[in-house]
């Protein structure tokens, strides 16, 4: 099956042929880029670009923000719900292969020999919205200095450079990581638990309440499995000094059973596409609403008669 597809409000450095879902649509269908979509596969909504687009629309989001059917037609992002237009996509699906996740091939005992530094943290921005992961990193700097090499609340004098190469060089030294999202909601799992278990560093982790269902409990610390950050605190204290409990966590599959969650599979990705692709609709940018006004209206492309 052919499908003219495009992709724009992407960030910087993305690359049209070579990203995730590009990768993944070529498994099963003829892909042809073109500047005239059928299908346009967008990103930031407060971008502009996919306002001049009358195709069907798929809004991709990084974030936590819920889908707005009134401005795209599909959607793939970080909530469960009842709409079939939506599928959930946890954005660390992107980030890495389920491979590389398996602990099948692990030395542990030379992964414990690496881990010569105590913990650190990265974030590109520290303000009201993320207390909680703030307030947790000066906690935790009182027991022993926690590195932080983020563009916010840096302590080390210089920035660890932008990219998943350099951030995994990065983590790899540390037993731990301070892997806190920006809020906690639902659903919302970024690519930070992630990062940190591909460093096979130990994931303190702050977000989704109901990560246990998609990663296994016992092989990460989860703020909501402690009574308080006092608790976790001690808890951490106490395997940083006890390399045998340390290790017990080092052994724990990430997955349960050792079997990557359900949303790293490929079919269940391929097969909703599908049901996009091969579904007429009259997409949302071609319908008509009598008090429509806007200055994107008079520069789409494709437009209708009645535009």
């Amino acid at each position: 099956m052919k499908v003219r597809l495009d992709f724009c409000d992407f960030g910087p450095g993305f690359v049209k042929t070579r990203n995730f879902f590009y990768d993944l649509l070529k498994e099963r269908f003829e892909v042809e880029l073109c500047d005239c979509p059928d299908f346009l596969i967008f990103s930031d909504p407060g971008q502009h670009v996919h306002r001049v687009q009358n195709c069907v629309k798929i809004f991709f989001c990084v974030e936590d923000f819920r889908p707005d059917f009134r401005t795209h037609d599909y959607a793939f992002t970080c909530h469960e719900t009842d709409d079939a237009r939506n599928l959930r996509l946890p954005y660390y699906v992107l980030f890495a292969a389920p491979r590389q996740l398996q602990k099948d091939a692990d030395n542990l005992e030379k992964i414990l020999a690496s881990k010569t530094k105590f913990c650190c943290f990265l974030t590109g921005y520290a303000n009201r919205k993320t207390r909680v992961r703030n307030e947790f990193f000066r906690k935790l700097c009182q027991y022993k200095k926690v590195d932080s090499g983020g563009g916010a609340l840096n302590n080390l004098g210089q920035r660890v450079p932008p990219g998943p190469a350099a951030k995994q060089e990065f983590l790899k030294p540390y037993k731990f990581n301070i892997a806190f999202e920006n809020a906690s909601r639902p659903g919302y799992t970024t690519e930070k638990i992630v990062e940190a278990m591909l460093a096979r560093c130990l994931p303190i982790y702050w977000g989704n309440p109901r990560i246990a269902g998609e990663f296994n409990p016992r092989s990460f610390l989860n703020y909501f499995d402690f009574p308080s950050e006092e608790a976790l605190i001690d808890r951490i204290i106490e395997l940083d000094q006890d390399d045998a409990k340390y290790m017990e966590y080092l052994r724990q599959p990430y997955f349960h059973n050792n079997q990557p969650n359900e949303f790293f599979s490929r079919k269940r990705l391929l097969d909703q596409f599908e049901r996009i692709f091969t579904t007429p609709i009259r997409p949302v940018s071609r319908r008509r609403y009598w008090n429509q006004i806007g200055r994107w209206i008079p520069v789409r492309k494709n437009r209708p008669n009645w535009m």
